[in-house]
């Protein structure tokens, strides 16, 4: 193996806004190879639908062997491309916020192209919760339960539910030579 090849699997961290991160995050993918591991840390209030179903169909149509870890939020848009990951970890520190799509426009729309953007993003936040709950194997029904008027889900809480794994956090090694301290032991009181 080449030294200056990667050892183990891509990673790649989807940290604030996806919207505002886009390009950067779409160029990570694209350089994980077709079929090919890569780790996503989620520390995301999301972004705009298009591009959480860019990143979305990204890793599904490339077939990535994606783990996802959700090392502090992962809410709105943020969901898709996690629920996308074939394996999916969080801590119970963790925090996901599900409600329903929002969108925006600018002030000068028209009547005409107000009620057409209506229109197609009424059917785009179906499409897109469908979607979202066949990924993370839950009824659109339960979906919507949480995304009416919008919920936070823990980590626990989605562990709970069997749609995570659970990590919990252990100390950090920072040196390789030294282990990090433990916390100590509670002593055992012996019965005379």
């Amino acid at each position: 193996m080449e030294a200056n090849q990667p050892q183990g699997p891509v990673e790649i961290a989807l940290v604030g806004d996806l919207t505002e991160n886009q390009s950067d995050l779409f160029h990570a993918l694209l350089d994980v190879q077709p079929g090919g591991p890569c780790v996503l840390y989620f520390d995301s209030p999301g972004g705009s639908p298009y591009v959480a179903i860019g990143l979305t169909s990204l890793i599904l149509l490339r077939n990535l062997d994606a783990t996802g870890v959700v090392v502090g939020e992962c809410s709105s848009g943020a969901l898709w491309p996690f629920a996308a990951c074939r394996r999916r970890i969080v801590t119970p520190y963790s925090v996901l916020l599900f409600h329903r799509l929002r969108w925006q426009s600018d002030e000068n729309v028209v009547l005409p192209e107000a009620a057409e953007w209506t229109r197609h993003f009424g059917r785009l936040e179906g499409d897109m919760d469908r979607l979202l709950a066949r990924l993370l194997g839950i009824s659109e029904a339960q979906l919507r339960r949480w995304n009416t008027p919008g919920r936070y889900m823990t980590g626990q809480e989605l562990a709970e539910a069997g749609l995570v794994e659970l990590a919990d956090l252990e100390p950090l090694v920072l040196d390789a030579r030294k282990r990090a301290p433990r916390p100590p032991k509670k002593k055992r009181r012996s019965r005379k």
